[in-house]
């Protein structure tokens, strides 16, 4: 009598380990670039993963971090990075026209949330103090590029744009004196902010064109993309999902804390203060005549791009269902 049950039993374990083990074999490798790791607006990834949405859309994310935008950028050029996260619109589009397999998949970011800022020391209260001093930005081609290039003009300052890197290189090099103005991204540097050893002296939405500008996105490989079409979409639709989550679920929050290193209070701070849900959701597309026009001042590109290589470079999936 005991042995039958048993038999059954075992039965039905098996065929629940092999469903189990398809269901893991069948997750398809996915290779991401992402700059700034522990940032708010690039975490999507990380966190959607952690929670298993990527996974429920057969996705196994395999994710390299970068310096910024620009090093994301090469990486997916190469196709080292099937998908980058957060690089920089006006680069993508100088790289398309020169030739380079890139498309873009998404938003990444619409709006600023970048800030800059100087030792507590310094003399400088506001970006219009900063003739002759040295403005730090992440890589060249990346949004803080533009913006910091974007601050020169607007203030008519002659300063020296230079590029220094990630966040924590940057806060080294301001508070060792050999940059005077530097960049960041929430969270990092505002802990130094409320203590006291930095001050704040601009944020990338005082620039009006920015503020509705795409000014990240989120590009795939050509090559990846006209190969794995459906896989792009895939990952499109559990990044919109793991947006979406980030806003909704107060676990979310804590996990972007434990995720950052910092604070819920912060987290809270960084997403309520510095990221509008509005300005990460990956269908919004918006701004690019100002990008255009953005990229032609600052000599990245040499001519707008028509309406039919737009077509082709911004090829968003449709929502899923």
């Amino acid at each position: 009598m005991t042995g039958r049950p048993l038999r059954v039993a075992a039965a039905a374990f098996a065929v629940l380990l092999t469903s189990v083990s398809t269901d893991a074999w069948a997750q398809e490798p996915l290779r991401l670039a992402i700059g700034a790791r522990g940032n708010w607006e690039t975490a999507a990834a990380e966190l959607g993963r952690n929670a298993g949405m990527f996974q429920r859309h057969g996705l196994a994310l395999d994710i390299l971090y970068t310096q910024g935008s620009g090093e994301t950028q090469q990486a997916v050029i190469a196709g080292s990075a099937d998908i980058g996260v957060g690089l920089g619109t006006t680069a993508v589009m100088a790289a398309f026209a020169k030739g380079a397999p890139l498309r873009v998949i998404a938003n990444a970011s619409t709006g600023s949330s970048e800030f800059w800022y100087v030792r507590a020391d310094s003399p400088v209260m506001s970006l219009r103090d900063a003739g002759g001093r040295t403005i730090a930005y992440s890589t060249t081609g990346s949004s803080s590029h533009i913006e910091v290039l974007g601050f020169i003009k607007q203030y008519g300052i002659d300063a020296k744009p230079v590029a220094t890197g990630g966040t924590a290189a940057t806060f080294t090099q301001v508070m060792s004196g050999q940059i005077d103005v530097g960049w960041s991204s929430p969270p990092f540097g505002l802990d130094a902010a409320r203590e006291g050893k930095i001050r704040i002296v601009a944020r990338g939405s005082e620039l009006p064109a920015i503020r509705d500008q795409t000014i990240r996105v989120i590009a795939a490989n050509a090559a990846f993309l006209q190969a794995r079409r459906d896989t792009a979409a895939r990952f499109v639709q559990a990044y919109r999902e793991a947006i979406e989550w980030m806003y909704a679920d107060p676990a979310a929050l804590s996990a972007y804390a434990a995720f950052a290193g910092v604070p819920e209070s912060t987290a809270r701070q960084v997403r309520d203060e510095f990221y509008p849900h509005e300005g990460l959701k990956p269908d919004r597309i918006s701004g690019l005549d100002s990008v255009m026009a953005d990229g032609l001042t600052f000599k990245y590109l040499s001519a707008p791009l028509s309406t039919a290589q737009l077509k082709e470079l911004f090829q968003v999936p449709p929502a899923q269902n």
